[in-house]
């Protein structure tokens, strides 16, 4: 094989490889992207009418994320996480594509997780007890 045809192959090789990671960050699903950032098992979804947070939980953490319905252009969002007992931990600013995560130690006790996508929002209330 001579050296030109080795340089073909490297760059179809390259070109392959940054073509499958430019897809895999341009539309990662909420579920898939969620797992990226929190460990665990999901255990709740709370959808609301400009996006939904996903909950996970493991080892007496729990992990929320916060995503918009249409991803793509910056828009107000929050995302927080409260034991009950303790202070809200959270995060807030102007994101394209989710808002968190944000990890707690809650043990056994009660969480209570809020989520925004701009004039849209949701509060568990306490749940996971």
């Amino acid at each position: 094989m001579d050296s030109g045809a080795i340089r073909r192959w490297l760059a179809l090789g390259v070109t392959v490889l940054t073509a499958s990671g430019l897809l895999a960050l341009a539309s990662p699903g909420s579920a898939q992207a969620a797992t990226s950032y929190c460990s665990g098992r999901k255990v709740r979804t709370l959808p609301f009418s400009t996006g939904s947070v996903q909950v996970f939980k493991r080892s007496g953490y729990v992990c929320a994320v916060t995503f918009p319905k249409t991803q793509g252009a910056r828009k107000s969002m929050s995302v927080s996480v409260q034991a009950r007992g303790g202070r809200p931990v959270v995060d807030r600013g102007q994101f394209a594509h989710h808002a968190g995560p944000v990890t707690v130690h809650v043990g056994h006790r009660c969480v209570r997780i809020k989520g925004s996508v701009g004039s849209g929002s949701v509060d568990s209330g306490w749940i996971l007890c």
